[in-house]
C-alpha cells in the first residue's frame, strides 16, 4: 500500500532509438517498437497510470504503444542530455573520456552542450513536480533521465551514473511527503 501523499514514478526507457550508429542525445529519432507481448508486460506491471513523457518522438511513439489512446502530457524538461557537437557522430568516433572519475564524469560538458550536472539541474524540477502529484505516474524519457531521477533518490549526481538503463526498461521511484524518495527497483526489463 502506498503511503498517503506519496507518488510512485514508474521511469521508463522509450524503446530502442532508429539512431543509424550515430549518437542520438537530442536528434528526434523515431522508436524501434517491440512486439505486443513484451509491450502487454510492461504495461501490466505499471497498472492504471497516468502518462508524462519527453517530447522526442521515440518517447511519444513508446508511451502510444504502452497506452494506445491515452492522454499523453509532454515536458520540454525531460529531453535527453544535449551532447552539442557530439549529436549524430558515430558512435566508434565519440572521444574517449578515459577513466574519469564520477564527479568529473558527471561535470564533463561536450562542445556546445550540457553535462550530466546539468542535465540532472534541468530535470530535477519536473520529476519533484511529478512527484508531488500523488498516485502513479509514468515518466517516459531517456536513460539520462531516469539517471537524473535516481539521482534525486540517491542525493548524488555522480553516484547516479553507476546505473545501466537498458531500452524499455523500468525504474521504479517513490516519491514521498516532505522531498524524500525511495528507491523500488531499477532496470527491470520485460523481454
Amino acid at each position: 500500500m502506498l503511503r498517503e501523499g506519496a507518488t510512485e514514478l514508474l521511469l521508463i526507457r522509450h524503446a530502442p532509438a532508429v539512431h543509424g550508429g550515430r549518437l542520438a542525445g537530442r536528434r528526434d529519432v523515431a522508436a524501434d517498437l517491440p512486439g505486443e507481448a513484451e509491450l502487454a508486460a510492461l504495461r501490466a506491471a505499471c497498472g492504471a497510470v497516468s502518462v508524462v513523457a519527453s517530447p522526442a518522438l521515440r518517447c511519444r511513439q513508446t508511451a502510444q504503444a504502452l497506452w494506445p489512446g491515452a492522454e499523453v502530457a509532454a515536458d520540454d524538461r525531460l529531453w535527453e542530455q544535449d551532447f552539442g557537437a557530439w549529436e549524430g557522430v558515430p558512435f566508434a568516433d565519440l572521444p574517449d573520456l578515459g577513466a574519469l572519475e564520477p564527479e568529473a564524469l558527471a561535470a564533463e560538458r561536450p562542445p556546445g552542450g550540457e553535462s550530466f550536472a546539468d542535465l540532472c539541474a534541468r530535470a530535477a524540477p519536473a520529476l519533484a513536480e511529478i512527484g508531488a502529484q500523488g498516485g502513479r505516474v509514468a515518466v517516459v524519457a531517456h536513460a539520462g533521465t531516469v539517471r537524473a531521477a535516481l539521482a534525486l533518490a540517491l542525493g548524488s549526481v555522480p553516484a547516479a551514473l553507476a546505473f545501466q538503463v537498458a531500452p524499455l526498461s523500468l525504474t521504479h521511484l517513490v516519491a514521498l511527503p516532505g522531498g524524500q524518495w525511495s528507491i523500488a527497483g531499477v532496470n527491470r526489463v520485460f523481454a
